[in-house]
């Protein structure tokens, strides 16, 4: 069957989390900008909360779709969603 989607967290354009996206679970990141709540919940992944100005990240909502990513550019983090090969390797762009 097909793989399921994985969530890639990255900080300061370094991978930091790969997370099942199939998977109820919820991190925080935090990087030398600020700090993001990211949760993945019912198939989706979504920044909950941020520290950042605006909170644009926070608005854009949820995501489940591969190629989808949510930008946090004032604290330098990034959220994308990417198909899963295999349980184990991870293509890369």
């Amino acid at each position: 069957g097909a793989a399921a989607s994985h969530v890639q967290v990255y900080a300061d354009n370094q991978l930091m989390h790969t997370l099942p996206l199939d998977r109820d679970t919820q991190i925080t990141v935090t990087t030398q900008y600020g700090t993001n709540v990211i949760t993945v919940k019912n198939g989706e992944v979504s920044i909950a909360a941020s520290d950042c100005p605006g909170e644009d990240c926070v608005h854009s909502g949820a995501i489940h779709s591969t190629g989808r990513s949510i930008v946090c550019l004032p604290n330098g983090v990034e959220v994308r969603v990417v198909n899963a090969q295999s349980d184990v390797d991870f293509v890369v762009g």
